[in-house]
C-alpha cells in the first residue's frame, strides 16, 4: 500500500496497446485540438474586434470560448504527450493542477450557461427590460461570478482530494486526473469529507439545471405566442445554439457521473469523458456560427482584414 505522501506520479489510462494505435489517437486528438483552438479562437478575435458584437450575449459567448480553450488544454495535450512518447505517467503535482484547472473551468463554464439561460430569458422575455437588466456592469459581474463559483469550486475540492490519504496504488482508469478516479484510490474512510463536497456541489448543480429548465419553458412559451413567423425564427435561432451546448453538456457530463456501476467500464468511461471533455470545445464554435448571421458577417469581415502576403 502507499499514501499520498509517498506518491510521486500517477499512471494515466492507455488508449492502446500498440504504437500504430498510439499515434491515432495522437493524430486524432490534435486534429480536434486545433479545431478547437482555431475556432473559440476565431469567435473571440472576431466578438473582441468588430463593435457590433458588443452585446451581452456575444459578450458572454466570448467567456465560453476562453472556457472551452482552457478545459481542452488542460487535458488534451498531455494526452497527446504521453502517446507520443508511449508513456502513461503524469506527476502528483501535474495531476493535482489538472484536477485543479479542470475543475475550476468546467464548472465556470456551467455557471456561464446559467447565465447565458438568464440573458435569452430576459431578451425573449422582458426585451422592454433588456437594457435595464443586462447593461455591462451586470454583465460582467454575472461573468466574474461565474468564474469566482469556478474557483471556489476548484479550490474546495482540489484541497479535499488531495489532502486524503490514498492507499489504493496509483493507477488512474482515465486519460486525464479525473476527481472520482483519484477518489477510487482513496483509503476506506477517509474519502468521507470529499463525498461531503461532491454532495453539495451536485446540490448546487441541480439548482442550476432547474433554473434552465424553467428559463426555457418560459421562453418558449412566449416565442411561441409570437404572431409573426419570422419573428419566431429570429427568436429560435437566438436560443436554439445555446439550448444545444446545455443539452450536450449536461447529458454527457451526467451520464459520465450518474450511470448505473453495472454498466460501468474503463472502455465506456472512456468514450463518455472524450464525448463531454474533448468534444465540446470544438464543437461549440460550429453550434454557434451554423445559423448566426451576425457573427458569420464578423469572421468574414476579419478574414478580408488580413493581408494577403505578397511573394
Amino acid at each position: 500500500m502507499s499514501n499520498s505522501s509517498s506518491l510521486h506520479e500517477f499512471l494515466l489510462l492507455a488508449f492502446a496497446d500498440t504504437w500504430e494505435l498510439q499515434l491515432l489517437h495522437f493524430a486524432l486528438f490534435l486534429g480536434i485540438y486545433l479545431a478547437a483552438l482555431l475556432g473559440n479562437g476565431l469567435i473571440i478575435t472576431a466578438v473582441a474586434c468588430d463593435h457590433r458584437l458588443h452585446t451581452p450575449m456575444y459578450f458572454f459567448l466570448l467567456n465560453l470560448s476562453l472556457l472551452d480553450l482552457g478545459t481542452i488544454s488542460t487535458t488534451v495535450p498531455k494526452s497527446m504527450a504521453n502517446s507520443l512518447w508511449d508513456t502513461r505517467a503524469i506527476s502528483y503535482s501535474g495531476c493535482a493542477a489538472q484536477v485543479f484547472w479542470f475543475l475550476f473551468l468546467i464548472s465556470a463554464e456551467y455557471s456561464l450557461l446559467t447565465v447565458m439561460a438568464y440573458d435569452r430569458y430576459v431578451a425573449i422575455c422582458r426585451p422592454l427590460h433588456y437594457g435595464t437588466l443586462m447593461g455591462s456592469r451586470a454583465c460582467v459581474k454575472m461573468a466574474a461570478a461565474a468564474w469566482a463559483s469556478g474557483l471556489l469550486t476548484a479550490v474546495l475540492h482540489t484541497a479535499n482530494t488531495f489532502s486524503i490519504s490514498l492507499c489504493q496504488g496509483n493507477t488512474v482508469d482515465q486519460f486525464f486526473c479525473e476527481l472520482p478516479q483519484i477518489l477510487k484510490l482513496s483509503c476506506s474512510d477517509s474519502y468521507l469529507r470529499e463525498v461531503g463536497v461532491l454532495v453539495a456541489g451536485v446540490c448546487l448543480a441541480f439548482g442550476c439545471f432547474i433554473f434552465i429548465v424553467v428559463s426555457y419553458v418560459q421562453i418558449f412559451t412566449a416565442v411561441l405566442g409570437i404572431p409573426s413567423e419570422q419573428g419566431q425564427h429570429k427568436a429560435f435561432s437566438m436560443c436554439l445554439p445555446h439550448l444545444a451546448v446545455v443539452s450536450m453538456f449536461v447529458s454527457t457530463g451526467l451520464f459520465a457521473y450518474l450511470k448505473p456501476p453495472s454498466i460501468s467500464s474503463p472502455a465506456l468511461d472512456l468514450v463518455v469523458s472524450i464525448l463531454y471533455v474533448v468534444v465540446p470545445p470544438a464543437v461549440n464554435p460550429l453550434i454557434y456560427s451554423l445559423r448566426n448571421k451576425e457573427l458569420k458577417e464578423a469572421l468574414k469581415k476579419l478574414f478580408q482584414l488580413i493581408p494577403v502576403q505578397q511573394l
